[in-house]
Protein backbone atom coordinates (compact mmCIF):
# COMPACT_ATOMS: atom_id res chain seq x y z
CA UNK A 1 0.00 0.00 0.00
CA UNK A 2 2.90 2.39 0.86
CA UNK A 3 4.35 1.77 -2.60
CA UNK A 4 1.03 2.67 -4.22
CA UNK A 5 0.76 5.91 -2.22
CA UNK A 6 4.30 6.87 -3.22
CA UNK A 7 3.44 6.35 -6.86
CA UNK A 8 0.33 8.53 -6.49
CA UNK A 9 2.38 11.21 -4.76
CA UNK A 10 4.84 11.06 -7.65
CA UNK A 11 1.99 12.04 -9.98
CA UNK A 12 0.11 14.49 -7.74
CA UNK A 13 2.96 16.59 -6.34
CA UNK A 14 4.40 17.69 -9.75
CA UNK A 15 0.82 18.34 -10.89
CA UNK A 16 0.28 20.39 -7.73
CA UNK A 17 3.32 22.53 -8.50
CA UNK A 18 2.32 22.96 -12.16
CA UNK A 19 -1.24 23.96 -11.29
CA UNK A 20 0.07 26.29 -8.59
CA UNK A 21 2.26 28.06 -11.14
CA UNK A 22 -0.66 28.40 -13.55
CA UNK A 23 -2.90 29.59 -10.72
CA UNK A 24 -0.45 32.39 -9.88
CA UNK A 25 -0.30 33.34 -13.55
CA UNK A 26 -4.11 33.37 -13.79
CA UNK A 27 -4.35 35.56 -10.68
CA UNK A 28 -1.74 38.02 -11.97
CA UNK A 29 -3.35 38.26 -15.41
CA UNK A 30 -6.81 38.60 -13.85
CA UNK A 31 -5.61 41.50 -11.70
CA UNK A 32 -4.08 43.16 -14.78
CA UNK A 33 -7.36 42.88 -16.68
CA UNK A 34 -9.30 44.16 -13.66
CA UNK A 35 -7.01 47.19 -13.61
CA UNK A 36 -7.83 47.76 -17.27
CA UNK A 37 -11.54 47.39 -16.48
CA UNK A 38 -11.24 50.17 -13.91
CA UNK A 39 -9.23 52.32 -16.34
CA UNK A 40 -11.75 51.95 -19.19
CA UNK A 41 -14.66 52.45 -16.79
CA UNK A 42 -13.20 55.75 -15.56
CA UNK A 43 -12.46 56.83 -19.13
CA UNK A 44 -15.98 56.02 -20.32
CA UNK A 45 -17.61 57.78 -17.36
CA UNK A 46 -15.43 60.87 -17.79
CA UNK A 47 -16.24 61.06 -21.50
CA UNK A 48 -19.96 60.66 -20.82
CA UNK A 49 -19.78 63.43 -18.22
CA UNK A 50 -18.13 65.71 -20.78
CA UNK A 51 -20.73 64.71 -23.38
CA UNK A 52 -23.51 65.70 -20.98
CA UNK A 53 -21.92 69.11 -20.44
CA UNK A 54 -21.55 69.64 -24.20
CA UNK A 55 -25.17 68.65 -24.83
CA UNK A 56 -26.27 71.27 -22.30
CA UNK A 57 -24.09 73.85 -24.06
CA UNK A 58 -25.54 72.84 -27.45
CA UNK A 59 -29.04 73.43 -26.08
CA UNK A 60 -27.93 76.80 -24.69
CA UNK A 61 -26.46 77.88 -28.03
CA UNK A 62 -29.60 76.70 -29.84
CA UNK A 63 -31.76 78.81 -27.54
CA UNK A 64 -29.47 81.81 -28.12
CA UNK A 65 -29.57 81.27 -31.89
CA UNK A 66 -33.36 80.98 -31.96
CA UNK A 67 -33.75 84.09 -29.81
CA UNK A 68 -31.41 86.09 -32.04
CA UNK A 69 -33.16 84.83 -35.18
CA UNK A 70 -36.43 86.14 -33.77
CA UNK A 71 -34.70 89.45 -33.10
CA UNK A 72 -33.36 89.44 -36.67
CA UNK A 73 -36.91 89.06 -37.95
CA UNK A 74 -38.05 92.04 -35.89
CA UNK A 75 -35.07 94.14 -37.00
CA UNK A 76 -35.73 93.28 -40.64
CA UNK A 77 -39.31 94.45 -40.24
CA UNK A 78 -38.07 97.72 -38.72
CA UNK A 79 -35.52 98.09 -41.53
CA UNK A 80 -38.24 97.52 -44.12
CA UNK A 81 -40.36 100.25 -42.54
CA UNK A 82 -37.46 102.68 -42.54
CA UNK A 83 -36.58 101.77 -46.12
CA UNK A 84 -40.16 102.49 -47.14
CA UNK A 85 -40.06 105.83 -45.31
CA UNK A 86 -36.76 106.68 -47.02
CA UNK A 87 -38.29 105.83 -50.37
CA UNK A 88 -41.21 108.18 -49.74
CA UNK A 89 -39.13 111.18 -48.63
CA UNK A 90 -36.81 110.67 -51.60
CA UNK A 91 -39.82 110.74 -53.90
CA UNK A 92 -40.96 113.95 -52.23
CA UNK A 93 -37.49 115.43 -52.68
CA UNK A 94 -37.41 114.48 -56.36
CA UNK A 95 -40.82 116.09 -56.81
CA UNK A 96 -39.57 119.31 -55.22
CA UNK A 97 -36.46 119.28 -57.37
CA UNK A 98 -38.67 118.83 -60.41
CA UNK A 99 -40.69 121.86 -59.34
CA UNK A 100 -37.52 123.92 -58.99
CA UNK A 101 -36.55 123.09 -62.55
CA UNK A 102 -39.81 124.64 -63.73
CA UNK A 103 -40.19 128.42 -64.18
CA UNK A 104 -41.40 130.71 -61.37
CA UNK A 105 -44.65 131.23 -63.23
CA UNK A 106 -45.26 127.51 -63.47
CA UNK A 107 -44.52 127.08 -59.75
CA UNK A 108 -46.96 129.85 -58.98
CA UNK A 109 -49.63 128.24 -61.12
CA UNK A 110 -49.04 124.87 -59.47
CA UNK A 111 -49.34 126.46 -56.02
CA UNK A 112 -52.56 128.21 -57.05
CA UNK A 113 -52.49 130.72 -54.24
CA UNK A 114 -52.17 134.53 -53.87
CA UNK A 115 -48.70 136.04 -53.81
CA UNK A 116 -46.91 136.65 -50.53
CA UNK A 117 -47.39 140.45 -50.64
CA UNK A 118 -51.13 140.12 -51.20
CA UNK A 119 -51.52 137.81 -48.19
CA UNK A 120 -49.66 140.24 -45.96
CA UNK A 121 -51.83 143.14 -47.13
CA UNK A 122 -54.97 141.13 -46.40
CA UNK A 123 -53.73 140.29 -42.92
CA UNK A 124 -52.90 143.94 -42.16
CA UNK A 125 -56.27 145.11 -43.51
CA UNK A 126 -58.14 142.49 -41.45
CA UNK A 127 -56.29 143.39 -38.29
CA UNK A 128 -56.91 147.12 -38.78
CA UNK A 129 -60.59 146.48 -39.44
CA UNK A 130 -60.85 144.45 -36.24
CA UNK A 131 -59.05 147.07 -34.18
CA UNK A 132 -61.23 149.93 -35.43
CA UNK A 133 -64.43 147.94 -34.96
CA UNK A 134 -65.31 147.92 -38.59
CA UNK A 135 -65.11 144.09 -38.78
CA UNK A 136 -68.65 142.84 -38.47
CA UNK A 137 -68.05 139.10 -38.36
CA UNK A 138 -67.43 138.75 -34.65
CA UNK A 139 -64.42 137.50 -32.68
CA UNK A 140 -64.62 133.88 -33.78
CA UNK A 141 -64.88 134.80 -37.44
CA UNK A 142 -61.89 137.12 -37.06
CA UNK A 143 -59.75 134.37 -35.49
CA UNK A 144 -60.75 131.86 -38.17
CA UNK A 145 -59.95 134.27 -41.01
CA UNK A 146 -56.63 135.26 -39.45
CA UNK A 147 -55.68 131.56 -39.09
CA UNK A 148 -56.45 130.92 -42.76
CA UNK A 149 -54.31 133.87 -43.82
CA UNK A 150 -51.47 132.67 -41.55
CA UNK A 151 -51.51 129.21 -43.17
CA UNK A 152 -51.53 130.80 -46.61
CA UNK A 153 -48.62 133.04 -45.60
CA UNK A 154 -46.67 130.00 -44.39
CA UNK A 155 -47.25 128.10 -47.63
CA UNK A 156 -46.32 131.11 -49.72
CA UNK A 157 -43.16 131.65 -47.67
CA UNK A 158 -42.10 128.00 -48.09
CA UNK A 159 -42.82 128.19 -51.81
CA UNK A 160 -40.70 131.30 -52.09
CA UNK A 161 -37.84 129.64 -50.18
CA UNK A 162 -37.92 126.53 -52.40
CA UNK A 163 -40.96 124.68 -51.17
CA UNK A 164 -39.36 123.41 -47.91
CA UNK A 165 -36.40 121.95 -49.78
CA UNK A 166 -34.06 122.21 -46.80
CA UNK A 167 -36.47 120.36 -44.53
CA UNK A 168 -36.94 117.66 -47.15
CA UNK A 169 -33.20 117.21 -47.54
CA UNK A 170 -32.85 116.99 -43.77
CA UNK A 171 -35.65 114.42 -43.71
CA UNK A 172 -33.92 112.38 -46.40
CA UNK A 173 -30.61 112.45 -44.51
CA UNK A 174 -32.33 111.45 -41.27
CA UNK A 175 -34.24 108.65 -43.02
CA UNK A 176 -30.99 107.42 -44.60
CA UNK A 177 -29.30 107.42 -41.20
CA UNK A 178 -32.14 105.50 -39.59
CA UNK A 179 -32.25 103.03 -42.47
CA UNK A 180 -28.48 102.50 -42.25
CA UNK A 181 -28.66 102.00 -38.47
CA UNK A 182 -31.44 99.45 -38.95
CA UNK A 183 -29.40 97.65 -41.62
CA UNK A 184 -26.32 97.51 -39.38
CA UNK A 185 -28.44 96.17 -36.52
CA UNK A 186 -29.74 93.43 -38.81
CA UNK A 187 -26.24 92.52 -40.00
CA UNK A 188 -24.92 92.46 -36.43
CA UNK A 189 -27.77 90.23 -35.24
CA UNK A 190 -27.37 87.91 -38.25
CA UNK A 191 -23.65 87.59 -37.48
CA UNK A 192 -24.37 86.73 -33.84
CA UNK A 193 -26.99 84.17 -34.86
CA UNK A 194 -24.56 82.61 -37.35
CA UNK A 195 -21.83 82.45 -34.71
CA UNK A 196 -24.21 80.74 -32.27
CA UNK A 197 -25.27 78.30 -35.01
CA UNK A 198 -21.69 77.48 -35.99
CA UNK A 199 -20.74 76.95 -32.35
CA UNK A 200 -23.78 74.71 -31.90
CA UNK A 201 -22.76 72.63 -34.95
CA UNK A 202 -19.17 72.45 -33.73
CA UNK A 203 -20.30 71.29 -30.28
CA UNK A 204 -22.66 68.74 -31.84
CA UNK A 205 -19.79 67.33 -33.91
CA UNK A 206 -17.67 67.11 -30.75
CA UNK A 207 -20.52 65.31 -28.98
CA UNK A 208 -20.67 62.75 -31.81
CA UNK A 209 -16.90 62.27 -31.68
CA UNK A 210 -16.87 61.81 -27.91
CA UNK A 211 -19.81 59.43 -28.04
CA UNK A 212 -17.89 57.28 -30.50
CA UNK A 213 -14.88 57.41 -28.19
CA UNK A 214 -17.09 56.50 -25.21
CA UNK A 215 -18.46 53.53 -27.16
CA UNK A 216 -14.89 52.42 -27.86
CA UNK A 217 -14.03 52.69 -24.16
CA UNK A 218 -17.19 50.75 -23.29
CA UNK A 219 -16.31 47.98 -25.76
CA UNK A 220 -12.80 47.79 -24.30
CA UNK A 221 -14.35 47.71 -20.84
CA UNK A 222 -16.63 44.82 -21.82
CA UNK A 223 -13.75 42.88 -23.39
CA UNK A 224 -11.49 43.46 -20.38
CA UNK A 225 -14.20 42.37 -17.96
CA UNK A 226 -14.85 39.25 -20.02
CA UNK A 227 -11.13 38.37 -19.96
CA UNK A 228 -10.89 39.12 -16.23
CA UNK A 229 -13.94 36.94 -15.48
CA UNK A 230 -12.54 34.07 -17.58
CA UNK A 231 -9.17 34.23 -15.81
CA UNK A 232 -10.91 34.44 -12.45
CA UNK A 233 -12.85 31.27 -13.22
CA UNK A 234 -9.63 29.52 -14.26
CA UNK A 235 -7.98 30.76 -11.08
CA UNK A 236 -10.82 29.39 -8.95
CA UNK A 237 -10.64 26.01 -10.74
CA UNK A 238 -6.87 25.92 -10.16
CA UNK A 239 -7.35 26.61 -6.46
CA UNK A 240 -9.92 23.85 -6.23
CA UNK A 241 -7.55 21.42 -7.97
CA UNK A 242 -4.72 22.40 -5.63
CA UNK A 243 -6.95 21.96 -2.58
CA UNK A 244 -8.14 18.61 -3.89
CA UNK A 245 -4.55 17.40 -4.39
CA UNK A 246 -3.62 18.65 -0.94
CA UNK A 247 -6.62 16.84 0.55
CA UNK A 248 -5.65 13.64 -1.28
CA UNK A 249 -2.05 13.82 -0.04
CA UNK A 250 -3.24 14.52 3.50
CA UNK A 251 -5.61 11.57 3.27
CA UNK A 252 -2.78 9.28 2.12
CA UNK A 253 -0.53 10.55 4.90
CA UNK A 254 -3.26 9.93 7.45
CA UNK A 255 -3.94 6.45 6.05
CA UNK A 256 -0.28 5.52 6.27
CA UNK A 257 -0.07 6.75 9.84
CA UNK A 258 -3.11 4.71 10.79
CA UNK A 259 -1.70 1.59 9.11
CA UNK A 260 1.63 2.03 10.88
CA UNK A 261 -0.19 2.39 14.21
CA UNK A 262 -2.32 -0.70 13.54
CA UNK A 263 0.75 -2.92 12.86
CA UNK A 264 2.30 -1.90 16.16
CA UNK A 265 -0.87 -2.68 18.08
CA UNK A 266 -1.11 -6.15 16.46
CA UNK A 267 2.49 -6.98 17.47
CA UNK A 268 1.86 -5.93 21.07
CA UNK A 269 -1.34 -7.95 21.14
CA UNK A 270 0.45 -11.10 19.73
CA UNK A 271 3.25 -10.85 22.30
CA UNK A 272 0.70 -10.58 25.08
CA UNK A 273 -1.19 -13.62 23.82
CA UNK A 274 2.03 -15.72 23.60
CA UNK A 275 2.97 -14.70 27.13
CA UNK A 276 -0.41 -15.70 28.44
CA UNK A 277 -0.27 -19.01 26.53
CA UNK A 278 3.24 -19.87 27.86
CA UNK A 279 2.14 -19.16 31.41
CA UNK A 280 -0.58 -21.80 31.02
CA UNK A 281 -3.44 -19.32 30.97
CA UNK A 282 -6.53 -20.45 29.14
CA UNK A 283 -7.22 -18.41 25.96
CA UNK A 284 -10.61 -17.66 24.52
CA UNK A 285 -11.69 -18.70 21.04
CA UNK A 286 -11.12 -15.14 19.77
CA UNK A 287 -7.62 -15.13 21.21
CA UNK A 288 -6.82 -18.42 19.53
CA UNK A 289 -8.16 -17.13 16.20
CA UNK A 290 -5.93 -14.07 16.56
CA UNK A 291 -2.88 -16.27 17.13
CA UNK A 292 -3.78 -18.30 14.10
CA UNK A 293 -4.07 -15.21 11.88
CA UNK A 294 -0.60 -14.13 12.94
Amino acid sequence: MAMEFDEVRGVLLPLHDSIGSKSSSHKENRDDWNAKVKEFLNERNEINRHVKELINEVQTQKAIRDEINQKVKELKDARAERSEHLKKVREMLRAKLEEQREGPGEQTRRRRGPPLSKIREDMERLEMSHMTGRFSGGERAFIKKMKELSEALKEATEAQRGGGMRDLKDSVREAERLQEDAHKSVEKAVTRAQEAHELMVELSDEVDRLREKANGAHNSLTKSKREADSLHRQYIVSLRCIHSIQDMVKAMDLREKKEDGADGEEKVELTDLMTRLMSGEDLSTDDLMALRRN
